[in-house]
């Protein structure tokens, strides 16, 4: 019998295609799979079951009649709550919008739907992207499904728990500061960050209108690259979405390293920021086996770490802050604790501190777009520590900032986490793998390389 939990979006895919497995089936044995386990993971705040079947029925009829519409015909995924489905709440995980039910589609729910993915639900998140783990909000927060003890990362915390748990091969998250790499990190799956501008936010509850982007998170790279294939292009109902030629994201993936340039911002993770001895020594690993396999290895120094860090949360929190303003004003009680103690530090920047962070960012952009004329892809940490206990409010403050994830929302350019092995405690390991603006190609490339070596995306976790 097929193992529908395991299955990759690129295996699903071939099977439904070859009619080998249903749609329908595919989809039922995903239901049940939820229904069994998430009460200890709270990956989903709403299942859409309706929905769900009724795609899964056409995808099916459809796929019977040989139109077969692509990789995400019949596949089910699932949705970051900030993200709009028409007919269904998009709550933001926040008592503020529980009953917010949306009036039309976002522009990536378009793209899934038009190539016939099978929507199983809204997935749990920080509180309108930002203010998490929480424990006083409507809705539980997510829990690692590698050990439910343990914080799944954030703020696309339900996507990465419901990618690494098998619920769904593919879902989406946002990543203003970090918020898909993250949970991809924490979770031992892929979490592509691309371009700025590459994916459209149009349907999508914004915290940054300057940094905010839409990404893939997935088991495999492969998947990755299938779903941004599906999910990019202009938009020309989002401002900041860019006019660049889409390529194929798949078209490189198993041409290999040799001769390639790769740059280890080392700096980041053992200067600016110590990390964990065993998320060092894995990283490490991690680029003397992209070395073995013909990649040539650099040192950059794009400058200090915290000088990123700092220009991305004036500009995060002062936009932040004004999108919430009225609402901190009129419903302060409303919002959950954390939210509210970090953007209402937004109140405090002053007009001069943004313009003078906008003006930086530009310098830092140009700054670390001359590190990366040298090289084809940087790759540094993630997080600097593995996933700490999601009920120790001290220790996951402590970590949510022990991160380099933050200088690649201020540059825009495509970031990507993955797996790079467990701790001794058997929560995963990760790096980043960073490229030049519009090139995903390359880093998928690189991340595919990488990945055939090693076992890592294979792995999975036993639930309880």
């Amino acid at each position: 019998m097929t193992d529908y939990a395991d299955l990759t979006l690129a295996e699903a895919a071939i099977q439904i295609r070859q009619k080998a497995i249903s749609p329908v089936e595919y989809l039922q044995a995903l239901i049940g799979r939820i229904d069994t386990y998430d009460a200890h993971y709270n990956a989903f705040l709403r299942q859409t079951p309706d929905i769900a079947l009724r795609q899964a029925r056409q995808a099916e009829t459809e796929i019977m009649a040989g139109n077969w519409r692509g990789p995400l015909h019949g596949v089910p995924y699932g949705l970051k709550d900030i993200i709009d489905v028409a007919g269904v709440p998009t709550t933001a995980h926040s008592k503020i919008l529980a009953d917010n039910l949306a009036r039309s589609d976002a522009a990536v729910t378009q793209r899934l739907q038009a190539a016939g993915g099978v929507l199983v639900g809204k997935l749990a998140t920080h509180e309108f992207a930002i203010g998490g783990p929480s424990f006083d909000l409507p809705w539980p927060p997510a829990r690692n499904a590698w050990n439910r003890a343990h914080f799944s990362g954030g703020s696309s915390s339900g996507s990465g728990v419901a990618v690494a748990a098998g619920f769904v091969p593919a879902a989406l998250g946002t990543d203003t500061g970090g918020s898909v790499r993250n949970p991809a990190s924490m979770c031992g799956i892929v979490g592509m960050k691309p371009t700025y501008g590459l994916v459209s936010r149009r349907g999508v509850l914004p915290l940054s209108y300057a940094l905010d982007h839409v990404g893939p998170m997935t088991r495999t790279v492969t998947d990755n690259a299938m779903l941004l294939n599906i999910i990019a292009g202009h938009d020309p109902a989002d401002p900041a979405s860019a006019r660049a030629t889409v390529p194929d994201f798949t078209a490189d993936l198993d041409r290999g390293v040799k001769g390639l340039k790769i740059g280890v911002i080392r700096r980041f993770y053992t200067q600016d920021m110590v990390a964990d001895p065993e998320m060092t020594q894995s990283i490490e690993a991690a680029v003397a086996v992209l070395k073995s396999q013909g990649a040539e290895i650099h040192t950059l120094d794009p400058g200090p770490l915290e000088e990123y860090a700092a220009i991305t949360r004036v500009i995060l929190l002062s936009e932040a802050y004004a999108i919430h303003e009225r609402w901190l004003q009129e419903r302060p009680q409303d919002y959950g604790a954390l939210m509210r103690e970090r953007v209402m530090v937004g109140a405090f920047f002053r007009a001069v501190d943004y313009v003078q962070a906008t003006r930086q960012r530009a310098v830092l952009v140009q700054q670390f777009a001359r590190c990366m004329e040298a090289v084809d892809v940087a790759i540094t940490a993630s997080s600097m520590d593995p996933a700490c206990p999601v009920e120790d409010e001290e220790r996951c403050e402590y970590t949510y900032s022990r991160q380099a994830r933050a200088p690649f929302n201020l540059t825009g350019s495509p970031a990507m986490a993955v797996p790079t092995g467990f701790a001794a405690t058997g929560l995963p390991l990760s790096m980043q793998i960073i490229g030049k603006p519009f090139d995903e190609v390359t880093v998928y490339r690189v991340a595919r390389a990488y990945e055939k070596a090693t076992p890592w995306t294979t792995m999975h976790p036993t639930l309880a």
